[in-house]
C-alpha cells in the first residue's frame, strides 16, 4: 500500500472504533484489539478524517520539537502504512 500524501486525511477504517478506558485506549477492529500508548496513541487520536497528514505531521513535529522532523514524518508515515495494510486505517 502507498504511504500517504500531505493532503491524505486519515482516519479509522470501516469497522473500526476506539473502545477501553481513557487511560488504556484499545482500537477495536474485526480481528482483534490494538492497546495503543504513547505516540501510537497520540497519531491515531488525530487521525480523524478532518485532519490531513501534513497537519498531523505539524502538530507532532511542535509537540517533539528536540526531534529530527524528518524522522517525525518517517515514523508516523510507516506506522500509517501498517495500519493501513490491516485494515484499520484509511487514508
Amino acid at each position: 500500500m502507498p504511504s500517504p500524501t500531505d493532503t491524505s486525511q486519515p482516519r479509522l477504517a470501516p469497522g473500526c472504533r476506539w473502545g477501553g478506558t481513557e487511560q488504556d485506549r484499545v482500537i477495536l477492529y474485526p480481528e482483534g484489539a490494538l492497546k495503543l500508548k504513547g505516540p501510537g496513541r497520540l497519531i491515531l487520536e488525530r487521525c480523524d478524517g478532518q485532519r490531513t497528514f501534513a497537519e498531523l505531521l505539524s502538530e507532532l513535529q511542535g509537540e517533539f520539537a528536540s526531534t529530527d522532523p524528518d524522522k517525525i514524518r518517517s515514523d508516523i508515515s510507516t506506522f500509517l502504512e501498517q495500519l493501513n495494510n490491516k485494515r484499520i486505517v484509511d487514508y
